[in-house]
């Protein structure tokens, strides 16, 4: 936990008016939380192009060889 006396934020050049510092803080606040991303998924166009991804036949394969999934 932090100490008390320890600024959250320190000023290292310039002189910041109240009014600067308040809305550098309200932006920092309505910042969201750093969440970890998902990983992105392939589409199915993108995935037969890699190698060693077998082509799907069936119905519908042709449609979903050129169209994102």
């Amino acid at each position: 936990m932090a100490d008390e006396t320890t600024p959250a934020i320190r000023v290292v050049r310039g002189t910041p008016t109240p009014e600067e510092l308040a809305a550098l803080v309200g932006v920092l606040l309505r910042r969201p939380a750093a969440v970890p991303e998902a990983p992105a998924t392939r589409s199915r166009w993108r995935a037969s192009a890699l190698p060693g991804v077998p082509l799907r036949s069936g119905p519908g394969a042709w449609r979903a060889s050129g169209l994102p999934a």
